[in-house]
């Protein structure tokens, strides 16, 4: 009797996890080809393309990815990940990461342009200027009043 590549895959394993196992699969195929992408130019050929923050994101993501994928082959060897100094090193960089953004999103926020700060308060505020102020407390010509 002859088995199909299909019929020894569901033989290996229950198959309740096929999907999973199939997701899994696609998932690796995407990590393996931007891994691919990373690799086919030098690192400081990037580097040089890169801002100093830009620079930080991608060292920063690069290390949090291959220790993600040490978590991973830990837990397929059998030991537990969270019990393993990686655990430490994924909270560091995380730490790290979250700095960063914070410094990205600093540099996003709005400056304040103070000329145009000053000149919006100014206007708002009105005051009389010295001209207005005189033609406002001398009568109008024409409308002399005599006093009594």
């Amino acid at each position: 009797m002859e088995m199909s590549e299909d019929d020894i895959n569901t033989e290996e394993y229950p198959t309740e996890i096929h999907d999973y196992l199939a997701a899994f699969e696609k998932s690796l195929g995407s990590v393996d080809e931007m891994l691919k992408t990373m690799m086919s130019v030098s690192r400081s050929e990037l580097l040089q393309k890169l801002e100093p923050l830009e620079q930080a994101k991608l060292d920063l993501v690069s290390v949090y990815t291959l220790n993600s994928m040490f978590w991973v082959y830990l837990a397929t060897q059998g030991i537990n990940p969270k019990e393993h100094p990686v655990k430490q090193e994924l909270e560091r960089i995380r730490t790290y990461m979250n700095k960063v953004k914070e410094i990205a999103d600093k540099k996003k926020a709005s400056k304040l342009d103070k000329g145009a700060a000053s000149r919006f308060v100014r206007n708002a505020l009105w005051e009389p200027d010295a001209e207005n102020e005189h033609t406002s407390k001398t009568p109008a010509k024409g409308k002399k009043r005599k006093m009594d």
